[in-house]
């Protein structure tokens, strides 16, 4: 769904790729990042290991945090239009009810979702490669 056909929604602000969501996005990148090189500085410098363990820890705190509450905004409206129960009993929808479903599904299907997932998999991949090899050589 276009960011434009959202503008009248409810969910409007968790649809958008707004520059907050932006900022999260990339706190969410940093950490994984962070992370995943542990493996590697642990070797070379423990103290590098540690700050980048705390800088990973303390990104993926605060990354879920803002998922969290994007999650608990979300479930707060379909509560209170009881959505869930007028698909489950098949009642019908009203015009309100069909946009606010459609932002909910436009922000499920974010781009930075899936290229977090993805990044998330391909740097965990990696640090066990690198963990592996280095733990193989020494």
């Amino acid at each position: 769904m276009a960011n434009n056909k959202c503008l009248n929604c409810r969910e409007y602000k968790n649809c958008k790729d707004s520059f907050t969501s932006w900022v999260f996005f990339i706190i969410g990148i940093i950490a994984t990042i962070a992370v995943r090189v542990v493996t590697v500085l642990i070797d070379y410098n423990p103290l590098y290991a540690k700050i980048a363990w705390y800088i990973g820890i303390l990104g993926f705190f605060t990354f879920f945090v803002y998922k969290f509450r994007v999650g608990q905004k979300r479930s707060k409206v379909i509560n209170e239009l009881g959505l869930t129960d007028k698909i489950n009993k098949k009642e019908g929808l009203q015009e309100s009810d069909y946009k606010v479903i459609g932002s909910i599904l436009c922000s499920l299907s974010s781009k930075k979702e899936r290229i977090n997932y993805i990044f998330i998999f391909v740097l965990s991949a990696v640090a066990l490669i690198v963990a592996l090899l280095t733990d193989l050589t020494k």
